[in-house]
């Protein structure tokens, strides 16, 4: 079975003291692929380094919609980052209004900045969403998705995630849809063609169960899989056979499955 996460930050200081293990064990595991992706600019260098190390290791580039920074990204900023022939996905962006930490106008502004690259670049583009799905929907619609791109961690409802596939977007799911009481968030995972489905831990967060409150990590997306495959009530095998290929597809990966 061949795993690819499509969505963790493996380059985070939780990974310092064991990264090559980690590295090691998500291999064993069949997960033959990762992209790690960016909350700040000043990652690009870290992630560069980290693709250059390992294989199968992809990134992208962008500014988390709750990261506080002195200066905003610009287009030209992420389009420079976006050049690099690793980089395959423009976020994380999105908006995300359950802290606050950055005032709801100035993400909004963030995320037209951000589709403003993806589409520059031709490259697909990853949305974190929380507890703003008329407002990312509404952005989304107006600025335009032509590259396509994934609800990352998806934690909505079934309508949110029919608008979203409408727009041409990818669903992917992480440790939360294992939790118990996400009962709901299994239903959605069930209703998602499977042309458009993705698999991914977050890691070091959102631990799935049976690892729930542990540091989370690549191999963990086994656990995903299999919650997800049987919300559909079909095999993990097949199950990870699509996601690798969709994953594969969107942001382009050159992976071998």
């Amino acid at each position: 079975m061949v795993l690819v996460d499509s969505h963790c930050h493996l380059d985070f200081p939780h990974f310092d003291d064991d990264r090559d293990q980690v590295v090691s064990r998500m291999h064993s595991a069949g997960v033959r692929g990762i992209v790690a992706v960016a909350v700040e600019l000043e990652q690009n260098a870290r992630l560069q380094r980290l693709c250059a190390q390992y294989e199968n290791v992809w990134f992208s580039t962008g500014v988390h919609p709750n990261h506080e920074v002195q200066h905003e990204p610009t287009v030209a900023q992420l389009v420079r980052q976006a050049t690099h022939p690793r980089c395959v996905a423009v976020g994380e962006t999105g908006l995300d209004y359950f802290r606050h930490r950055v005032p709801a106008e100035v993400q909004q502004v963030r995320l037209r900045t951000h589709l403003a690259a993806a589409a520059a670049t031709g490259k697909p583009v990853i949305i974190h969403m929380r507890e703003a799905d008329d407002d990312v929907l509404r952005v989304l619609r107006e600025e335009g998705v032509p590259a396509g791109g994934v609800m990352h961690c998806f934690s909505s409802t079934r309508e949110t995630a029919a608008a979203a596939l409408d727009l041409g977007m990818h669903i992917s799911f992480s440790g939360n849809v294992t939790f118990k009481r996400n009962e709901a968030l299994r239903e959605v995972a069930a209703y998602v063609p499977l042309d458009r489905l993705l698999v991914e831990t977050d890691a070091p967060y959102l631990a799935p169960v049976p690892h729930r409150g542990k540091r989370n990590e690549p191999t963990m997306v086994r656990h995903v899989a299999q919650c997800v495959a049987e919300a559909r009530g079909m095999a993990v095998e097949a199950l990870a056979e699509a996601t690798t290929r969709n994953a594969c597809a969107l942001f382009q990966l050159d992976l071998e499955v």
